[in-house]
This record gives structure tokens, sequence and C-alpha cells, in this order.
């Protein structure tokens, strides 16, 4: 079994503290550098995020790339957290292949008495970057912010929109890249430049 954060505290803090203002600030690339080597192919960006944010209460899911028995038995042992096999059930979706992503659809929605019963997904990037062809404004964005994110699913400028249209309800996403994670709150509009 691979060892979990080298200090546990401190890291977890330190990846906490990125993922929530990468969420409360949409657009702005949050430092994540973590101190662990999880299981092949479970990169360590969606490790810490995992690590820090799953709890025995936060089901979650796994696409089919990821969902290997050593990284299962990785977050078992350190999050305690039960993997779930119907996304719809998952508090959180780690995410390698995110231009396979399932239909935002397909995950906890939440409602209008409960909307943060929606599902968080943590997609796994290979190229993010500040500056780029994704145009960001709404809560938390002065006027306007550009990202660039890849591999995204084709059709995520139209997830997106059909996302937001559900705001309270819909899914918060967590882009994890080399180094780094940027937040896409539901409540973001985004347009392709």
């Amino acid at each position: 079994m691979q060892s979990g954060f080298a200090n546990p505290v401190f890291d977890a803090q330190r990846a906490f503290r990125a993922a929530m203002n990468a969420l409360a600030q949409p657009g702005t690339l949050q430092a994540l550098e973590p101190s662990l080597i999880p299981p092949a192919p479970l990169p360590a960006e969606l490790a810490a995020l995992a690590l820090t944010l799953f709890d025995h209460e936060t089901p979650f899911w796994m696409d089919a790339p990821l969902a290997t028995p050593d990284v299962v038995a990785f977050l078992r042992f350190h999050t305690g957290a039960p993997a779930v096999s119907d996304p719809a059930d998952a508090a959180f979706a780690l995410v390698l292949d995110a231009e396979s992503c399932p239909a935002f659809s397909a995950f906890a929605q939440g409602s209008s008495a409960y909307p943060d019963r929606s599902a968080t997904l943590l997609l796994a990037v290979h190229d993010l970057a500040a500056s780029g062809d994704l145009v960001l404004s709404g809560p938390g964005i002065r006027e306007q912010a550009t990202l660039s994110a890849s591999p995204l699913p084709s059709d995520f400028i139209a997830r997106w929109a059909e996302n937001r249209q559900l705001a309270p309800c819909g899914v918060d996403v967590l882009l994890a890249g080399a180094g780094c994670v940027a937040g896409l709150p539901r409540s973001v509009q985004i347009e392709r430049r």
C-alpha cells in the first residue's frame, strides 16, 4: 500500500485551500504540488484532492481507466470513502479520461431543497493554463477570465450551459493538471473564444 501525504495535516490543508480558492476564483490556477506517490494510473493531483475531500461519508465514483483494484484500495485505506458503481450515487467523481466523461446529468444534481447534495467532478487534464480559449464570467470573476484545459469532452460548452441552467443545482468541476487545480463552480458561464 502506497503511503498517503508525507505530512497529513499540513498537506491536506494546502490541498483544501487550493481547491477552495480555485472554486472561489474561477479561471485562476492554484498551486497543487502533492507530496505523495499514489498507485498508477491515479495522478498525484487527483489523489491529493481525494485524500483531502473524501471521508467515510462521501461515496465516490471512478471512470473505468482509473478504477483499478490498487487505486480503489488506496482511496479506501486513506479516506474510508466507499466506492459506488452508479455515478448518480456519488458525492465525488474521479475522471482520468476527461474526454470520455459521462454526461453531467449522470451525476447527482442536488435538489432545490438540498443543492449541496450534487456531485463534484474531479477531472484530470494534461494541459491546464490560465489563458486560452475558454472565457469565464460570473460570480468570483471581476469581468472575464480565460482558461485552457485539455482534453475535455467535445461537447463541453453545451454540457456546461445545460449544467448552469440547473442552478442552484448541477455539478461543480475541479480540473487537476500538473502541479495545479482550477475550479468551475456551477454558477459560472463558459463560452469558447
